[in-house]
């Protein structure tokens, strides 16, 4: 089964993840067949800190993959964000 997922990189205390789709069956850091945005949870001031690639992601559900729990999380989040700088009222 292929799932969009969290990779995670970055140095020790410092977390930055990758969101990739992958093959169920990967280590969560092992190969995977497209990245489609990152997160990064340490962001400061002006940083971005989430950036989903959302044509790709809305692709990869349509061929049957399936977001993990972060993931899902983390994409309702970024359309708020999105919603809020679209519409500044």
């Amino acid at each position: 089964m292929v799932v969009v997922r969290l990779a995670r990189s970055g140095a020790k205390k410092r977390p930055f993840y990758n969101m990739v789709v992958a093959d169920s069956r990967r280590h969560r850091d092992g190969k995977f067949i497209e990245r489609l945005g990152f997160y990064n949870p340490r962001a400061t001031g002006g940083e971005e800190s989430l950036r989903i690639q959302m044509d790709r992601l809305n692709h990869w559900q349509s061929q049957g993959a399936q977001l993990s729990d972060t993931v899902s999380r983390l994409v309702k989040q970024f359309g708020k964000q999105q919603k809020s700088i679209q519409s500044p009222e």
